[in-house]
């Protein structure tokens, strides 16, 4: 995500800091801690500005979510809507995904959101996208046994790529559709989600479930 840079990001971040976790490692194994009558625990992968994280979390109280965020511009965006929103039940990590099995542990997470990620098209920077497998083999040591990902875009190419990918890597596919619009808004939109569709872009979805899964042999990329 490209932002502008904020002079005044620093006494933002702090103003809403009790919503920032800034000991992620620490918090391995542990973080129905912070709200222990929780029934899931949810990451977003790349919340941005925290629309689809924060109307999410709102829609249910009962449910933990962690939103990771690598730029701290959008970030405290995403706190701030937390904050004004009162909520108890979501709370903030600048990361990276490749990071996640530092500080969450093995059958931790029921469920993981990847929300128009870049689709980093040239071929040689299909590792980085987080559908390619070396991103679904982190899930896995995070995932609960039945676990799921939930996946939008609006890259039709990234999206055909990515459910001939998904299922290669121990997921079960459902809820495919490459029109999620098409007959009235169907969930929570992110803030990019519904600037694209205002235009008329199709948005793509799946639902991946984690089942069990023996690891292939390395093929070559694409």
């Amino acid at each position: 995500m490209r932002m502008r840079k904020k002079k005044n990001l620093i006494p933002r971040m702090e103003r809403c800091e009790s919503y920032q976790i800034k000991d992620p490692y620490e918090r391995k194994g542990h973080w129905h801690e912070l709200m222990p009558y929780s029934r899931e625990l949810r990451i977003e992968l790349g919340c941005g500005k925290g629309r689809f994280t924060v109307e999410t979390a709102a829609n249910e109280p009962d449910v933990l979510f962690i939103a990771v965020e690598k730029v701290p511009d959008a970030l405290v965006v995403a706190m701030e809507r937390a904050a004004a929103a009162n909520l108890k039940n979501v709370f903030f990590v600048v990361a990276d995904a490749n990071q996640l099995p530092e500080f969450f542990e093995k059958d931790e997470v029921d469920r993981i959101y990847i929300n128009f990620c870049d689709p980093w098209p040239p071929k040689g920077q299909a590792k980085r996208r987080l559908t390619h497998g070396v991103f679904l083999k982190l899930y896995r040591q995070i995932l609960k046994d039945g676990g799921q990902i939930h996946f939008k875009t609006d890259n039709t190419k990234l999206f055909a790529w990515s459910i001939e990918e998904i299922p290669q890597y121990g997921f079960v596919l459902s809820e495919v559709t490459d029109d999620l619009h098409a007959n009235g808004i169907c969930g929570v939109m992110t803030d990019y989600e519904a600037k694209f569709h205002e235009l008329g872009t199709p948005i793509h979805r799946c639902v991946a479930t984690m089942v069990d899964w023996t690891e292939p042999e390395e093929k070559d990329e694409n």
